[in-house]
């Protein structure tokens, strides 16, 4: 029986351009079954899952529950839990991965959300006691059967054979987005997704992220940025030869319309994508259809899955004085040349795109 997993490999859809989108990703650990919408169905008190995606609503949090690979019974009984929160976005004055264990998951309302998605890791820490990450980086796979047979089928054979072969990071999790690219993973502390991973591609990935940089095979984006960054972002790594976290933000992203397009013509954009040794990349990204109709989940209709496709990569000059750049995370703003240090962020992002699960 085919699949939408199968059917998006067999017609070989790309996956640039589709991960999650996130600045911060905050991580709570919860045993047991998970339903399709995870928060309010599975064994965390449903009230509280309602309150915790309320009060992520618009910070650039994104909330998600973690298990450990293997059986998954929940008898119910007082158990200490696992916290993870990151901040991925390298336009903040730094990126991280801190970690908490707790006995209540009702202290998570305390945090201070809109706070976390700007980088601020302050009050994560005194609510929960936490600190940084100091373990190995995290490889989350999302394995929630009940969104998709496809998570389930192939997500949960991975993330055993993660933990089989010894790598202390795996994790299952409940949504990733994108079913048809099962196997879906995220890698923090960066966060890179990808897809149609193996074990070994897994484990590339993960030596990457040890020594601080980026594997593109297979990579659908980093979840910092919206879906033509992601793409942008990507193609400029691809041309340029960069595989180094952090160095590489993307500062303005732009309607590249004007007057003579046709009406209903496909989106198209501008993104500007800076590194910290004050180099400029333009790159030109349209959201084009995925033909012929296939399933973007198992059981839908068939449709049209949107794409982003680069039609162009321009090197810019290097702007004079202040202007958009990127301050690239603390590490890699110490390096970079003095004059691109100079205090400045990047725009809000205000893109529209259609056809992607969230």
């Amino acid at each position: 029986m085919s699949t939408c997993a199968t059917i998006s490999r067999d017609l070989n859809e790309p996956v640039a351009g589709t991960a999650a989108t996130a600045r911060t990703w905050l991580l709570l650990e919860q045993s047991g079954p998970w339903g399709a919408k995870a928060l309010t169905s599975s064994h965390l008190d449903p009230e509280l899952g309602r309150a915790l995606e309320a009060a992520a609503e618009g910070t650039g949090v994104r909330v998600a529950l973690i298990r450990r690979p293997g059986r998954h019974a929940d008898f119910h009984t007082a158990a200490r839990r696992q916290v993870y929160a990151a901040h991925v976005d390298p336009r903040s004055a730094s990126t991280w991965l801190h970690s908490a264990v707790i006995d209540d998951p009702a202290r998570l309302l305390r945090l201070d959300f809109t706070a976390l998605g700007k980088g601020d890791h302050h009050s994560f820490d005194r609510a929960l006691d936490a600190a940084p990450h100091t373990g190995a980086p995290l490889a989350l796979v999302c394995t929630n059967g009940k969104r998709d047979r496809c998570c389930a089928l192939l997500g949960r054979p991975l993330a055993a054979e993660l933990t089989a072969v010894g790598e202390p990071g795996a994790w299952e999790v409940t949504h990733l987005g994108g079913h048809r690219f099962s196997p879906t993973l995220l890698v923090l502390p960066y966060g890179y997704a990808y897809g149609r991973v193996g074990t070994d591609e897994v484990r590339r990935a993960l030596a990457a992220a040890r020594e601080g940089r980026v594997v593109l095979d297979g990579c659908r984006g980093g979840s910092a940025w919206e879906r033509p960054g992601q793409a942008a972002e990507l193609a400029v790594r691809r041309a340029s030869g960069e595989d180094r976290a952090g160095v590489l933000s993307v500062v303005r992203t732009t309607d590249a319309g004007d007057d003579a397009r046709t009406p209903g013509a496909a989106p198209r954009w501008d993104v500007v994508v800076a590194h910290v040794d004050g180099r400029h990349w333009r790159v030109t990204v349209a959201q084009g259809a995925s033909l012929p109709p296939r399933q973007e989940s198992c059981g839908a209709a068939l449709g049209t899955p949107g794409r982003m496709d680069v039609i162009a990569v321009r090197p810019e000059p290097v702007p004079d004085g202040p202007g958009p750049s990127t301050t690239g995370g603390a590490a890699a703003q110490a390096a970079a040349p003095t004059g691109t240090r100079q205090a400045q962020r990047a725009a809000p992002l205000s893109v529209t795109w259609t056809g992607f699960d969230r």
